[in-house]
C-alpha cells in the first residue's frame, strides 16, 4: 500500500480509501468485518463512512457494524476513521443540517456507535447555506478541544465553498478543512474546473467518491448478461453508451482491467489523495488493490483523454478562450 499526508495535516493514509455505505443494506455484518479485516492487513488504513449510512428506517446502521467492529478488535489505533455530519437523522427540525446544535448532539450519537471516544475526520457531508461559517466553525472548534474530533473535512462542496470555509477557519485560527470528498471519475471530471485548483490551493486532500461510475467502468458480466445498475449509473449507461464501449474495447486491446486502470486514472491525477472503494464482497475489495502500483504511461493516459475528455483545464481558461 501506498500513503499520503490527509491534505495539509501531518496524518498519513492509505491511497486507497475503504468506504462502508454497502455495510448493512447489501453487505452482511459478518462479511463486512471480514472485508474490515482484510483492509487494514492489505494496508487500507483510512476508512470512510457516515451517520445517515444504512437503511431508511435503521439510519446510522453503518456505523453500529464498524463500531462493534472496532470494538471486538486492537484496530482502533491503526485506523484513520472518517464519518459525516448532515443527513437527516429523523423528522425532529433540528435532527439535521449543521447548526451548532444538530452537529454537538450528532457528534455524541456517532461516537456512541463507533464505540470510540474520538473521530480522526469529521466531514459535512453537504454544504448548508442557513449555517453561518462562524456558527460551524465554533462548533468544530469545540469539538476539537474537547478531544471529540481531530481534523475536519467537506464532502461534496464546490470550489467556492472551499474558499468560504477556509477563508472563514482562517479568521479564527484554526486548521480549517484538511479534505474534499467529491464525485470525481473519468465520466464525471467537472471538479477539474474550479473543486481540484480550490483544494490545491487550500491544501486540501480531494477523495473521490464513486470512482467507477457506479460499476459502469469496470467489467462487463462474463456471460454477457446485463448488470443491475442503480437508477443514476443506468441513467449514465444510456447517456454513455458509446463511449462505455469505446472503453471496453481500448482496455481489452491493451489487457488492461477496466477497474484497476480507473482507480489507476484517478490515483494519478494532480491533488487527488485516492479513491474510494465501496465494495459489497470480498472480491471487490481484493480486485481494487492492485490500482496503487498500476502505472499508466503517457500514451495510456492520452487515449483515455481521447475517450473521456475533461472540461478542458481549470476555470475560467476552460472556457474564457
Amino acid at each position: 500500500m501506498k500513503y499520503a499526508n490527509l491534505g495539509r495535516s501531518g496524518a498519513k493514509v492509505s491511497r486507497l480509501v475503504l468506504g462502508t455505505m454497502n455495510f448493512g443494506p447489501y453487505t452482511d455484518e459478518t462479511d463486512a468485518h471480514a472485508i474490515m479485516d482484510r483492509a487494514l492487513a492489505e494496508g487500507i488504513n483510512f476508512f470512510d463512512t457516515a451517520n445517515v449510512y444504512g437503511a431508511e428506517d435503521h439510519t446510522g446502521w453503518t456505523e453500529e457494524i464498524v463500531g462493534r467492529w472496532l470494538a471486538k478488535s486492537d484496530h482502533r489505533e491503526q485506523v484513520v476513521l472518517g464519518t459525516k455530519v448532515f443527513g437527516r437523522m429523523s423528522d425532529r427540525p433540528n435532527d439535521r443540517g449543521l447548526s451548532a446544535l444538530h452537529i454537538r448532539r450528532a457528534v455524541d450519537v456517532s461516537l456512541r456507535r463507533l464505540q470510540t471516544d474520538h473521530i480522526d475526520l469529521y466531514q459535512m457531508h453537504h454544504i448548508d447555506r442557513d449555517t453561518p461559517w462562524n456558527e460551524l466553525w465554533q462548533a468544530m472548534d469545540t469539538l476539537v478541544a474537547q478531544g471529540k474530533i481531530i481534523y475536519v473535512g467537506s464532502p461534496n462542496f464546490a470550489g467556492w465553498h472551499i474558499a468560504a470555509a477556509s477563508e472563514a477557519a482562517r479568521s479564527r485560527h484554526p486548521l480549517g478543512l484538511v479534505s474534499e470528498q467529491s464525485l470525481y471519475n473519468l465520466t464525471a471530471r467537472h471538479l477539474e474546473l474550479e473543486v481540484l485548483p480550490a483544494a490545491q490551493h487550500y491544501g486540501l486532500g480531494v477523495i473521490a467518491w464513486s470512482p467507477l461510475a457506479g460499476g459502469l467502468l469496470g467489467a462487463r458480466p462474463a456471460d454477457g448478461g446485463s448488470r443491475r445498475l442503480r437508477p443514476r449509473a443506468q441513467e449514465n449507461a444510456e447517456r454513455l453508451g458509446e463511449r462505455l464501449d469505446r472503453w471496453q474495447a481500448f482496455c481489452a486491446e491493451r489487457s488492461l482491467d477496466p477497474a484497476v486502470t480507473a482507480l489507476a486514472w484517478v490515483l494519478r491525477q494532480p491533488g487527488v489523495l485516492g479513491p474510494i472503494t465501496g465494495p459489497r464482497t470480498m472480491t471487490q475489495l481484493e480486485a481494487a488493490l492492485p490500482a496503487v502500483d498500476t502505472e499508466l504511461d503517457a500514451d495510456t493516459l492520452a487515449a483515455i483523454d481521447d475517450i473521456f475528455p475533461g472540461p478542458g483545464g481549470p476555470a475560467p481558461e476552460a472556457y474564457a478562450w
